[in-house]
């Protein structure tokens, strides 16, 4: 059975654009659903151990409370995720100054970033394809950019992500979604039973509260952040006083060096509540694994209540945090005649061996 593409109005911007959300339905029910604007991913249903389905992310009701709350949460990110540090950056000589929308830094795109984007849609064999123009010098980055990004499920609950650019001028790109997941549900209050898994030997370490990688590193060996097997993620959080990487992120909020090259599982979360798994595979050289340390606890969410502190947690494929300032980072530099092409696949299934603990 081919995927179920269902299309609504979503919402409507105080200067008049609309934006439409989709829902993607697979044979058994399960779905994902998106809106147009800043390709903010609204739900994901998904089965537990009873086979119930039940959503696995956090986020908003309405166009509107999602202006209101801010934040990135559920949206594409750019033109470059995460930070940027001192908001500028170097590039053939010319200095280009960005937006400082984190304290001196940089931070996902800037002030208006692809996340406050109404996003052109078209729908495809099994999902939709988003794409949106920036203009040269938009937030300050150079070269015109043609960015599509392409939602597709499938049966086996997988949801893909596929990211493509062009450029017509030198630039820098970092893409990715912001999608927070708490596979218990959007209502339940924390992070208690899901453990977590990334394949990765070592983090970009950071410095200080910004968070700017100091260009090290560092391993995750006999640290909080080695979660190389499964480790239950508020277990990890314990220790938080005890790692300076720790403190500095107050909690998780690093990115991960992703073991292996190529498409391969990245990392994995499990929660034994509701028995719900999901792995991440990606072609990116990281994962920003953040464990909602900055949710403020004053917006109200889906399930109408506010979201409170480490409710939620991110898995952000990507390529280093500041890489434009340190040359052995991979290279986060488009080229015209370039094609900018990364991917990553969320999986979700159960975990049926596994009692709640």
């Amino acid at each position: 059975m081919a995927v179920k593409i269902t299309r609504k109005p979503f919402g409507e911007l105080p200067d008049g654009a609309k934006a439409d959300a989709f829902t993607l339905t697979n044979e058994s029910g399960a779905s994902v659903s998106f809106t147009a604007y800043g390709g903010t991913i609204l739900s994901i249903l998904v089965p537990d151990r009873a086979g119930e389905l039940g959503d696995v992310t956090l986020g908003y009701p309405s166009l509107a409370a999602m202006r209101v709350a801010g934040g990135y949460m559920n949206a594409l990110v750019g033109r470059y995720a995460n930070r940027i540090g001192g908001a500028s950056f170097e590039l053939d000589g010319k200095t280009y100054r960005l937006a400082a929308n984190d304290g001196v830094n940089h931070l996902h795109g800037g002030a208006v970033g692809f996340d406050k984007k109404i996003w052109r849609a078209d729908e495809i064999k099994g999902g939709v394809r988003l794409g949106i123009i920036s203009p040269d010098g938009e937030e300050g980055y150079p070269g015109e950019l043609s960015v599509a990004v392409t939602y597709t499920w499938n049966d086996a609950n997988e949801l893909g992500i596929l990211y493509e650019a062009v450029s017509d001028g030198r630039t820098i790109l970092n893409l990715t979604n912001h999608a927070y997941f708490n596979l218990s549900g959007p209502s339940y209050p924390n992070l208690d039973r899901h453990s977590i898994r990334v394949d990765a030997d070592a983090i970009t370490a950071v410095s200080g509260a910004g968070c700017i990688p100091t260009g090290e590193r560092l391993p995750v060996e006999n640290t909080p952040l080695d979660l190389r097997s499964l480790r239950n993620i508020s277990e990890g959080l314990s220790e938080e006083s005890t790692n300076e990487q720790m403190r500095f992120g107050s909690g998780y909020d690093h990115n991960y060096i992703i073991n292996g090259a190529g498409m391969r599982l990245a990392a994995e979360a499990v929660d034994f509540l509701s028995g719900r798994t999901m792995r991440v595979y990606t072609d990116q050289p990281g994962v920003q694994f953040y464990s909602g340390n900055h949710i403020s606890g004053t917006t109200i969410g889906k399930a109408g209540v506010p979201y409170r502190r480490r409710q939620g947690f991110c898995l952000e494929t990507q390529n280093f945090p500041d890489a434009i300032h340190h040359p052995d980072f991979p290279s986060c530099v488009l080229s015209p005649g370039e094609v900018y092409r990364r991917e990553t696949r969320f999986a979700f299934g159960t975990d049926m061996g596994r009692s709640p603990v």
